[in-house]
């Protein structure tokens, strides 16, 4: 669906995008994830030609993405983080006028847009304005604007942020169904938990460039965490703290307010070895958790724990 073949694009003495490659394929939810900065906007709007880059190549369903390649461009829906609608127009007047850029038949698009209001259950509302809506409700109607025409490509950035989470459940599943009715979707979010979800492969991008592209478990695979063990109600000393430490697989360990916390590579029967240790030494303990990694220890892991503007 998409192919991009070091994407290289510069703001001055500025790289946004440093030889950047990525295969999308057909009937995916393709997950894009990057820290602030890191070049996922840049990137989409290089995708979409409304950035020239300075080297390589974006092919789109086959063929070469151009500003003037309007024959790709009317099968392509994009959901904007920013709500992108008029204050002056109605829920279906918004969705009509949206649909309205792609088909020019109005008899097609009285049933698109009438298709497009039950999908995102807007039923309730379609002679209400902008203005008088939710913010689940906006979210809703910014999707059905960018998705009535039905394109074979979706874009959604962020599509999911300050909803409840009634409305980001709904907006979820709609996502599912439009996968499942033959769109590929091309899927950023900050919420490591949606991206866990729905998507069926994940690229992490940083500093312009791809550094993993995979499933999620592909992904947890690439990180040297395989297990978070976490004791509480736990009082050790410094030789305890020494001793666990020494324990075989364990790489990493902190202890605050007693909590104590290990991180493990991914062997079996780390949480034995710390619980036989505790036994001998007869050292009491409260609640136990042991946990798998998750996409946002991937991608803390990956990135860097340091705070981006």
């Amino acid at each position: 669906m998409i192919e991009i073949n070091n994407l290289v694009k510069r703001y001055g003495n500025l790289v946004a995008l440093d030889h950047l490659n990525l295969n999308i394929h057909e009937g995916e939810i393709f997950g894009l994830l990057g820290p602030n900065g890191s070049g996922k906007t840049t990137a989409i709007n290089c995708m979409l030609a409304l950035l020239k880059y300075d080297k390589g190549t974006i092919r789109i369903m086959g063929e070469e993405m151009r500003p003037d390649n309007y024959k790709i461009k009317q099968q392509i829906g994009i959901v904007l983080q920013n709500v992108a609608v008029f204050d002056e127009l109605t829920v279906y007047e918004n969705i009509d006028y949206f649909c309205g850029l792609y088909i020019k038949d109005k008899t097609k698009r009285r049933h698109l847009v009438e298709e497009a209001i039950q999908f995102v259950g807007l039923e309730d509302y379609v002679r209400v304005r902008p203005k008088k809506l939710s913010g689940g409700l906006l979210r809703r109607l910014n999707i059905a604007c960018g998705i009535a025409h039905k394109p074979k490509l979706i874009i959604l950035d962020e599509p999911t942020v300050a909803v409840d989470p009634q409305s980001r459940n709904k907006i979820l599943e709609g996502i599912q169904k439009l996968n499942r009715q033959g769109s590929t979707i091309i899927y950023t979010s900050h919420y490591m938990e949606e991206v866990e979800q729905i998507c069926t492969r994940i690229a992490i991008i940083d500093h312009g460039r791809s550094i993993a592209v995979g499933t999620k478990e592909e992904l947890k695979n690439m990180i040297k965490t395989g297990e978070t063990i976490t004791i509480e109600a736990i009082a050790l000393e410094q030789k305890h703290l020494n001793d666990i430490q020494q324990l075989p697989h364990i790489f990493e360990l902190s202890y605050h307010e007693q909590i104590l916390t290990l991180r493990c590579t991914g062997a079996e029967h780390n949480l034995i070895r710390v619980l036989n240790y505790l036994q001998e030494q007869h050292i009491p303990f409260g609640r136990v958790f042991s946990e798998l990694p998750t996409l946002n220890d991937v991608f803390l892991e990956i990135t860097g724990k340091q705070l981006r503007d």
